[in-house]
């Protein structure tokens, strides 16, 4: 596809049950309506995704669409894969990679390719898979494990990981089923818990320094601070320079790495810092968490920057790669001449050629510099602050309601007054 004349361009959003981000993202859209480039116009819509019987023949109008709901739902995701191979139709994130590289093939991936992930073990399922597509083959199914399925040691399983650990879903996402385990009778309860899930054991970052979570669209990165003990409203802290610049370049460069290897432009990652090392633990989120409520400070930067790169997609004709070409990575990663710094390096010049990094900076510059303006004006607006009380009211008991909406009146100004500042400081 080549970047096309005088257009106007469908942004379709595939959604849930959420509301706060898509109104935010639909209305600072709706304040650049369109921009110039290269000699012709582009205009921008949004539209949100109906679910319905589709043929597979059918054209669809949608120029670009961003998913936040095929990961669980089976009938958007069949159409998002028809749209990705039959019309071009732009996907921020593979909806072939999130179904076959769930969190364990991603654990194997960055394995292989040198990561610093923690001791990883699967283990069967607890209980023999007893749902009704397997009804018919229960009797096979069992036949079969006792020829060939060994007997194993749980214990003995946890032992070579070590305590503390976590016991977490293999294909699991949004934090549901993890659970941290300190010795032997909880791991046997929480393993009795588990049913037919198949689970991981994986080894706990001790006294770790930091907990980093880095929210990536498109080519740009924003990694926060992150407490996962703390109520999902106050888990991120407005913290600047909480990572030496070495460790955040690192944190940076795995979390690109992560997306242009499985083709994810609007993903989070999670790492833990201890004594200057980085750890990925969890970097295969379907839909992650954008909403304004736990982002806050951040929230801003997330809609604008989402608005970028699909700007950037639509106006420069950019086309969704469904292909992986892993044997690149694998290279650098199998390559016994190169330490690690070295293969990050490496590593970080692939994402930049994937994400195509020089020409999008080049075009935020020379196309959209106006939308940082436009995106304060918005966070200040009275349309902004009736969708923040609304959510606060959605969300919280109403007794906590005033409290609340003061709480994020509050960090919603701070970074507008950081914004105007730094503008600024610019001058």
């Amino acid at each position: 596809m080549t970047p096309s004349s005088d257009s106007s361009h469908l942004i379709g959003l595939l959604l849930g049950t959420e509301e706060d981000w898509p109104r935010a993202f639909e209305g600072l859209v709706g304040l650049v309506g369109g921009i110039s480039h290269v000699g012709a116009e582009h205009s921008f819509r949004t539209e949100r995704v109906t679910n319905e019987p589709f043929d597979l023949r059918a054209r669809p109008r949608y120029d670009l669409v961003i998913d936040r709901l095929a990961y669980w739902y089976h009938l958007p995701r069949e159409w998002l894969k028809k749209i990705a191979l039959m019309d071009d139709v732009y996907l921020l994130n593979s909806p072939f990679t999130f179904q076959a590289m769930e969190k364990h093939s991603a654990y194997c991936a960055m394995m292989r390719l040198g990561l610093k992930v923690p001791e990883t073990w699967l283990i069967p399922h607890k209980v023999p898979p007893t749902s009704d597509k397997w009804s018919a083959m229960t009797a096979r199914f069992n036949e079969m494990a006792a020829r060939y399925n060994q007997p194993f040691s749980l214990d003995g399983v946890a032992d070579r990981v070590g305590y503390p650990l976590y016991m977490k879903p293999f294909d699991g996402g949004a934090w549901v089923g993890v659970t941290r385990i300190a010795n032997a009778d909880e791991l046997h309860a929480r393993y009795d818990e588990s049913g037919e899930r198949l689970m991981h054991l994986q080894a706990s970052v001790e006294d770790f320094d930091v907990f980093a979570r880095s929210l990536s669209i498109g080519a740009e990165t924003m990694v926060m601070q992150f407490e996962p003990d703390r109520p999902m409203h106050d888990r991120y802290e407005i913290s600047h320079g909480f990572l030496t610049p070495e460790v955040g370049r690192e944190v940076v460069t795995i979390s690109r790495l992560v997306n242009a290897f499985f083709r994810w432009e609007f993903n989070s990652c999670e790492t833990i810092v201890r004594d200057g090392e980085v750890h990925p633990i969890d970097y295969a989120n379907a839909s992650p968490d954008v909403s304004v409520i736990s982002l806050h400070y951040y929230f801003p930067w997330a809609m604008k920057t989402l608005l970028k790169w699909s700007a950037f997609c639509l106006a420069t004709g950019r086309q969704m790669r469904i292909d992986q070409d892993t044997r690149r990575y694998f290279d650098i990663g199998d390559d016994p001449d190169l330490g690690y710094e070295e293969k990050l390096a490496a590593y970080g010049r692939l994402a930049d050629e994937y994400f195509d990094a020089d020409a999008y900076a080049e075009f935020c510059e020379r196309t959209l510099a106006h939308v940082d303006e436009l995106t304060v004006g918005y966070v200040e607006s009275q349309e902004f602050d009736d969708l923040l009380v609304g959510t606060v009211r959605s969300t919280f008991p109403g007794h906590e309601h005033e409290q609340m909406v003061a709480h994020y009146r509050g960090l919603l100004a701070a970074w507008a007054r950081d914004q105007h500042a730094a503008v600024a400081g610019s001058d």
